[in-house]
C-alpha cells in the first residue's frame, strides 16, 4: 500500500450509508405526526378565529344576523384570504346551518382533513364549533360534519 493514499474503503462507506438510512427511516414518521398534530392545531385556531368573527360580524355588519359563509367574513377583512377561501393547514373549513337573528342567530362552522388517509393524512380528527363558543372534536373521518347537529354531537375538547 502506497504511504501516500489516505480515505475511506467501500465497506466503510456503505456502513455511513445504512446508519444514515436507519436515522432517516426512524425520523420520517415522527416528522410526519409532527406536521400532522400541527394541522389539528391550526384547524382549532381557525375556528376559534371564526367564531370571534362571527360574533364581530353579527354585532357590526350583521343586523343580528351571523355570516352565512368564509367569502362574507373576507369581504369585510374579519379573516385572512387564505381561511376565506376555506381550506388552510391540510384542512377544509365551511360554515353551516346559519339562521336566525338577534338571540335567536345560529351557525356551525367544521373544519376536515383534506387527506383522511395512508402516509399523507392531513389530520387524524375532525372539529366544529358553533355560536355557543365550545370547541368540538372526534376522530370519526367518516363524514364531514355539515350541520349543527353532528358538530354538536362530537366530544367537547379540553382547554
Amino acid at each position: 500500500m502506497n504511504r501516500y493514499q489516505k480515505g475511506f474503503s467501500l465497506i466503510e462507506l456503505l456502513i455511513v450509508v445504512a446508519l444514515i438510512g436507519i436515522v432517516t427511516a426512524m425520523a420520517v414518521p415522527n416528522l410526519i405526526a409532527s406536521k400532522r398534530a400541527a394541522n389539528e392545531g391550526s384547524a382549532q385556531s381557525s375556528l376559534r378565529i371564526v367564531f370571534t368573527t362571527q360574533h364581530t360580524y353579527q354585532a357590526t355588519f350583521g343586523n343580528g344576523a351571523f355570516a352565512a359563509n368564509l367569502g362574507t367574513l373576507q369581504g369585510q377583512s374579519l379573516i385572512d384570504s387564505v381561511l376565506g377561501n376555506g381550506s388552510k393547514s391540510g384542512y377544509n373549513f365551511a360554515v353551516v346551518d346559519q339562521a336566525g337573528s338577534g338571540s335567536t342567530a345560529v351557525f356551525g362552522c367544521y373544519g376536515f382533513p383534506q387527506v383522511t388517509g395512508g402516509p399523507t393524512q392531513s389530520g387524524m380528527r375532525r372539529f366544529g364549533v358553533t355560536e355557543v363558543g365550545v370547541l368540538r372534536g372526534d376522530t370519526d373521518l367518516a363524514a364531514i360534519p355539515n350541520n349543527r347537529a353532528l358538530i354538536n354531537g362530537m366530544a367537547v375538547l379540553g382547554n
